[in-house]
């Protein structure tokens, strides 16, 4: 049972059998970074809920790994929530894994975590891969704080404070960018910020993996010259310094 004192309206449940949601975590890419924990709750459970049922299938399907699976994604995720309640309530075990890494850090889950939580269930976290600590693992930063920022809004003023909101922060912070958007990111960054020291992380654990470090503007310049950009992206940019300072 979960040490997690919580609230709840569903008093009677406890006198019942009760299901309990996992939160699994799967690898980024490298199909060999998932724990024995990890396969031993999927093995386990009695039906796997994913953000896309094709990819995980990937991942089960090395493993040998035969369950049921439900889509549980940003477009329906508030009714699949209820649907995956009423299979907690049947006192069946449920896992959720979104496409790679941890669930609801930039990806689904968490409408799903509040609502099984408030009623009344346990949510049990099955730690793994992070694109986040995997980046920062090899940033090389000796700070001990860091923002995880994700995605930024897409576009506009709201996209352009955001940024130097952060860029004035004594920290470093972390992005995820798609490989569509991912010139213009460090256009932005430069503009702002050109003496800036920037980490990338592109298809990480992947065949292609790929680290650069530099100045925004380098990193801008290197990248500019690529025809076709592949793969995601994360970035670690370093703390503001006084040599950014206008």
């Amino acid at each position: 049972m979960v040490n997690f004192t919580i609230a709840t309206k569903s008093t009677c449940r406890y006198n019942c059998l009760m299901g309990t949601l996992y939160i699994v975590a799967t690898p980024i890419g490298n199909l060999e970074d998932i724990t024995l924990r990890a396969l031993r709750i999927l093995k386990e459970v009695d039906v796997i809920a994913c953000e896309d049922t094709r990819h995980t299938l990937r991942l089960l399907n090395h493993y040998e790994i035969e369950k049921k699976l439900i889509a549980t994604h940003a477009h329906n995720e508030k009714n699949s929530a209820l649907g995956i309640v009423k299979l907690l309530d049947e006192g069946l075990n449920v896992a959720f894994v979104s496409d790679a890494g941890t669930p609801t850090i930039s990806d689904p889950g968490s409408i799903l975590v509040s609502l099984v939580r408030k009623e009344g269930f346990d949510v049990v976290p099955i730690p793994g891969v992070s694109a986040t600590t995997t980046l920062m693992s090899v940033a090389g930063l000796t700070g001990n704080t860091f923002t995880f920022e994700g995605f930024l809004p897409l576009k506009g003023q709201k996209r352009r404070n955001r940024l130097e909101t952060l860029l004035k922060r004594e920290e470093a912070f972390i992005l995820y960018e798609s490989p569509f958007r991912i010139v213009k990111l460090l256009e932005e960054i430069a503009t702002i910020a050109p003496r800036r020291n920037v980490v990338i992380g592109r298809e990480m654990t992947k065949i292609y993996e790929e680290f650069l470090e530099g100045k925004s503007g380098q990193l801008l310049a290197i990248l500019s010259e690529r025809p076709n950009i592949k793969g995601e992206f994360a970035l670690c940019v370093a703390p503001f310094d006084e040599v950014d300072s206008p």
